[in-house]
């Protein structure tokens, strides 16, 4: 990776973005691919589009999402301590003795997630942690002190933990689920624009808002471009690593290169181009099985409007929803030339229905 890019990867990494509060994330985003676009813009909600070829009538819609997993604070009691509600999938089983950033009215405060010292418990008696039971600390005394911090009911709260590099092969950190995705799209968009390829329809490099609640950010943005294809690259679980079923979760193995699924949200004829591009680029690739949804943008962009022609490109992770979610640096560089070298080829008015 070149090091513009890589010193990107990690700064747009270490900004918090939760959902619902993604602004400063997607500011960051938006000043990085300025340079490869036409024009953008962003909608009420924070969603950021660049656009190249905007005058076009044929769209083309690339995109990922920006939002991170989060909890608000929901209870304050009188002795400080602060009780949480979820916002998206936050695991309270990993937060125990994690640091955290307080969003208050003042700016941030650092808080932990406190937990009784072994000594005290009843290790035969203990339970998971829930979010009923996990709480933080941000060392005050009163509920009083609390409210002086500029803390309240209802500021968000992300965990600290940062981007590091392990074994000089994988990528780690909080949030890569989904702002390594927002990375990807972001540099498809410099490689067309460095390679001077031009494009004979309008691409739309979406970075969309509240995926972990819902997709919501996505369903917003489809009505409004109201696109012709959409390719949507998200994370997948790596089932390698303990504790995972291959019956149920599929063998999907990080550094084996992108993750291309089948359902009935992809459209068959779009995901069959993206098959055989990789293969005729000898980008190796790894297939999954969706049920009924696919659990990514990809659903809302493919049942928005009269239905778009949607497929997902996936790429394997290891410790979804976790502080140090895992990607092989490969598979990151794999994903994005196969979103670059589909998007290469498709076709101006490309009819991708079945049949006619």
């Amino acid at each position: 990776m070149r090091p513009e890019s890589f010193k990107f990867l990690e700064n747009y990494l270490n900004n918090p973005s939760p959902t619902g509060f993604e602004k400063e994330g997607q500011k960051l985003w938006l000043e990085y691919i300025k340079p490869y676009i036409d024009s953008y813009f962003v909608d009420t909600y924070g969603t950021v589009v660049g656009v190249i070829n905007p005058d076009a009538k044929y769209k083309v819609v690339i995109e990922a999402h920006a939002d991170e997993i989060s909890y608000f604070v929901n209870y304050i009691t009188k002795e400080g301590y602060l009780y949480l509600r979820r916002n998206g999938g936050s695991d309270a089983l990993v937060a125990p003795s994690k640091r955290v950033n307080i969003f208050g009215e003042k700016g941030i405060v650092k808080g932990i997630f406190g937990w009784p010292a072994i000594h005290v418990r009843k290790i035969e008696q203990d339970k998971a942690p829930t979010i009923e039971t996990i709480f933080l600390d941000c060392g005050a005394s009163s509920a009083d002190e609390v409210a002086e911090l500029g803390i309240h009911v209802g500021s968000v709260v992300t965990f600290e933990d940062e981007f590091t590099v392990l074994n000089d092969k994988y990528y780690v950190g909080r949030a890569l689920d989904n702002r390594v995705g927002g990375f990807m799209v972001a540099e498809v968009a410099r490689m067309l624009k460095e390679n001077k390829k031009t494009l004979p329809f309008g691409l739309y490099i979406v970075n969309a808002v509240q995926e972990e609640i819902g997709l919501r950010g996505a369903e917003m943005i489809a009505h409004r471009i109201n696109p012709d294809v959409a390719i949507i690259t998200d994370v997948t679980h790596d089932s390698q690593s303990p504790m995972y079923e291959k019956k149920t979760a599929g063998d999907i193995s990080c550094g084996k290169g992108p993750v291309i699924t089948y359902g009935p949200a992809v459209q068959n004829n779009l995901r069959d181009l993206i098959i055989n591009t990789a293969k005729e680029t000898d980008i190796p690739f790894q297939r999954a099985a969706a049920t009924r949804a696919t659990g990514t943008d990809t659903d809302a962009f493919a049942y928005s409007g009269s239905g778009v022609a949607s497929a997902l490109i996936s790429l394997p992770l290891k410790y979804m929803h976790t502080t140090v979610e895992t990607v092989h640096k490969d598979d990151v560089q794999n994903v994005i030339n196969l979103i670059y070298e589909t998007v290469l080829r498709i076709e101006d008015g490309q009819d991708f229905r079945y049949f006619s």
